[in-house]
Parts: C-alpha cells; structure tokens; sequence
C-alpha cells in the first residue's frame, strides 16, 4: 500500500460527527512528520464520497481553504451537516469533536 492508499485507509475510519488533524494522521500511519504530505494525500482524493476527507482539519481546528471537493463553505457544510458546530465560521471545537484513533 502506497503512502496515499494509507492515508486513505486512516481517513476511512474517522467517525461521522468527529474531526481529526493532519498531524493525527500522519502519526497513525507511522510517521508523524508527513501532515504536509496527508495534506496533499487529502486534495488527491479519488472518492469523496468513501473517503471523508472533509473530517480532516488542521491542528487548530481551522477548516481548509483549500478543501478538494468545493472549498471551505463546503467543507463547512458537509461537518454541520454531522453535527458539528463551530467556535467561529473557520474552527471546531477540538476539545469536543477531536477524534484520535486507539
């Protein structure tokens, strides 16, 4: 499995109604000095609809603006629509909607 398909497989298992981080991810796959490359793994995705990569925010909860599928509203969007309510219109609450894998 190639480091993309990795990122894909981690990505996958994030629950609906939670976020996690780049740098999460990168550490879930074994080398937690790749958010940058989770980043582009993310803006590459094949299948948005089986890879949610809208739960993938930045470690301050920022949303991207760069979201693959449509921008930062939609991003915005997609998470309201699980649930998730926001500090401001850019961050989630971490402290409430930060999902960590085990």
């Amino acid at each position: 499995m190639n480091f993309f398909e990795s990122v894909y497989e981690v990505v996958k298992r994030i629950p609906k109604g939670k976020v996690t981080t780049y740098g999460i991810i990168a550490e879930e796959i074994g080398n937690k000095r790749a958010s940058r490359a989770v980043g582009w793994a993310l803006n590459s995705n094949p299948d948005n609809s089986k890879i949610p990569c809208h739960r993938v925010v930045n470690r301050e909860g920022r949303l991207s603006k760069a979201f693959a599928f449509g921008g930062i509203n939609r991003q915005r969007e997609l998470l309201a629509f699980e649930g998730i309510e926001f500090k401001d219109d850019e961050k989630v609450d971490l402290d409430i909607y930060l999902y960590r894998f085990k």
